[in-house]
């Protein structure tokens, strides 16, 4: 990338990965980045953005989105100019990607979603955040249960030339249905493909239910790498399933996308609330604690940034999350308790 480039960062905070797409003025991806958070959220954000600063020298950063479930969190520690919610990131994204689109399956690490799209606008969406079936880190169990390499997943499930029919509405029936297949003698890539049927059928027996499917229909999240998740879905479907070229990073380029909506409308003079690419060396002490001053006893969430208190939330009246803004320690915040 050319010295001071400007350009707009999308965060994508989840369970599983976190992801940063950087995108320039025109809406174009100029870089992405996936890597795994492994329960270290800030860390992973420090090392993603000391990464992609390292790829691009002399990235002018004009704005800043956050999105996942770990978007609350990683807007305080960049300093984002928006946070939106992955239903709003995801569709902003594969309208741009496909302005046409109408349908968008998206499945992570940790949960999965159906959005429904008519006329540029998101009229229904649902999601499933409490089973593990058909959720990447299921597939990722299955995969090295079966010495699998997750990658050579959906390759060896388009080898199969007998599909078999495994139970897919719960992940523990469907890892002993796999377990019995494997048993009575079927082949690996004949159970792998039974396994990509059961969970799209599941998906749209569930998330899908009610909803109106119709094309173009994309298909987005790190599980759409799965050659044969994408088949199982065409088949189930009877539509052409759509994978676009940044499908790991779709979050992240829908809340770049929406950072540079918002900054574009704001005055001239409107800046961003990026923090720098310096965040990478900051010191972040995350904590919480329960307020006892009703019986809502709300569990609150405090973050320090180099020994001062940045943010709380998490209280439903206000106690704490208003009282930021006065310079105070974090030494003294968790002596306080009351309303600093």
């Amino acid at each position: 990338m050319p010295q001071q480039t400007d350009a707009y960062l999308g965060i994508d905070v989840g369970s599983v990965s976190t992801n940063i797409a950087v995108l320039d003025p025109t809406g174009k991806v100029v870089d992405t980045l996936y890597i795994r958070t492994q329960g270290q959220p800030i860390n992973a954000i420090q090392q993603g953005l000391k990464k992609i600063k390292e790829q691009n020298p002399g990235l002018s950063v004009g704005g800043v989105g956050t999105t996942g479930s770990g978007r609350h969190l990683a807007g305080i520690v960049v300093g984002a100019d928006t946070v939106k919610n992955e239903i709003t990131a995801h569709a902003v994204a594969a309208m741009h990607i496909v302005p046409e689109v109408q349908t968008v399956i998206e499945i992570g690490g940790q949960d999965s979603k159906i959005i429904i799209i008519r006329n540029g606008i998101v009229t229904d969406f649902a999601m499933n955040t409490v089973c593990a079936a058909g959720t990447g880190s299921f597939l990722d169990q299955q995969a090295a249960r079966l010495n699998i390499p997750i990658e050579k997943f959906g390759e060896m499930a388009l080898e199969s030339m007998t599909p078999l029919r495994v139970a897919g509405r719960c992940a523990v029936f469907a890892e002993s249905d796999m377990i019995h297949k494997q048993q009575t003698g079927h082949q690996t890539s004949d159970i792998l493909n039974g396994l990509c049927q059961a969970l799209a059928r599941n998906y749209i027996n569930n998330i899908g239910k009610g909803k109106q499917i119709k094309g173009p229909v994309l298909f987005q999240g790190g599980v759409a790498a799965n050659k044969g998740m994408k088949r199982a879905f065409e088949e189930v479907l009877g539509l052409e399933v759509v994978v676009p070229p940044y499908h790991n990073v779709m979050g992240a380029i829908g809340a770049a996308l929406l950072a540079r909506e918002h900054i574009g409308g704001q005055s001239a003079e409107g800046t961003t609330l990026f923090r720098g690419f310096a965040v990478v060396d900051y010191s972040y002490v995350p904590r919480s604690f329960e307020c006892s001053g009703c019986p809502n006893l709300c569990e609150v969430v405090e973050i320090g940034i180099n020994d001062q208190v940045a943010a709380r939330w998490g209280d439903r009246c206000g106690k704490w999350s208003d009282s930021i803004g006065k310079a105070v320690s974090c030494e003294k915040a968790e002596k306080a308790s009351v309303p600093l």
